[in-house]
């Protein structure tokens, strides 16, 4: 077999995976280092920290309850000094873990037990986010919306809002199908690039209300992010929209 090398951009991608189930990491570390990624195990919070200061890595992947403390704790070490992409893997799905985890600076949460076909999306998910894209270089205008689609900004008025990778890959499915109705599976395959089957549609739940918590003006009455019963959402831009 030939084994093909995943790079970003001419650099090879180094994944961080942060676990203390040797079955999962193990499991984990063969599919990646299959489809090319170089991965590092570490499976407390002390070798993770002599890791990620000896060497850069482009994604981290952080259970959440570690022999040594929390990943969720760590999290906020990692936050302090750098912008490395961080996925969440747990098997706590409650709203609130998964909020939490997102609040605290983390650009996913996985839900265990998951498929390594589900996490590799996701991975690659975070990092064209964090890489940019060359797609529709614009600026897209919705009343008081900016989104800068070269920059990955997004602006209310003056002011920048944060979102995190999934968020605003969540947002650009929305805009770029303007008054279409979304169904939950559609929306789930376009945002993990997998069939439905793979992602908790809980977690889909959370990042529209997280999503609409950021983008409107009052969250229980949105006039971006609709819900149409039965069926799904859509993004309402027929007033005042343009694009340049």
């Amino acid at each position: 077999m030939i084994k093909i090398n995943m790079k970003l951009g001419e650099k090879m991608i180094n994944v961080l995976m942060i676990e203390d189930d040797s079955a999962i990491s193990f499991a984990v570390k063969y599919a990646l280092e299959k489809e090319g990624f170089n991965i590092d195990i570490c499976n407390d919070l002390e070798k993770s920290r002599n890791s990620i200061k000896d060497k850069k890595y482009n994604i981290i992947l952080l259970d959440v309850m570690l022999p040594d403390g929390n990943g969720y704790d760590f999290c906020r070490e990692i936050r302090k000094v750098q912008d490395t992409p961080i996925i969440f893997l747990s098997a706590c799905d409650e709203e609130v873990n998964v909020v939490m985890g997102l609040d605290i600076g983390g650009d996913d949460y996985i839900t265990k037990p998951f498929r390594v076909r589900e996490l590799i999306s996701r991975i690659n998910a975070v990092l064209r986010r964090k890489g940019g894209s060359n797609e529709n270089k614009k600026v897209i205008k919705f009343k008081d919306l900016t989104i800068n689609t070269l920059e990955a900004r997004v602006y209310k008025g003056e002011e920048e809002i944060l979102l995190t990778s999934v968020e605003y890959k969540l947002l650009l499915i929305l805009i770029k199908n303007n008054n279409v109705v979304l169904s939950r599976t559609k929306i789930l395959e376009k945002l993990w690039d997998v069939t439905c089957d793979f992602v908790n549609d809980n977690t889909l739940t959370v990042y529209i209300k997280r999503l609409r918590e950021k983008i409107e003006d009052d969250s229980s009455h949105p006039k971006y992010i609709l819900t149409v019963r039965g069926l799904g959402y859509k993004w309402n831009g027929s007033e005042n929209s343009v694009s340049i």
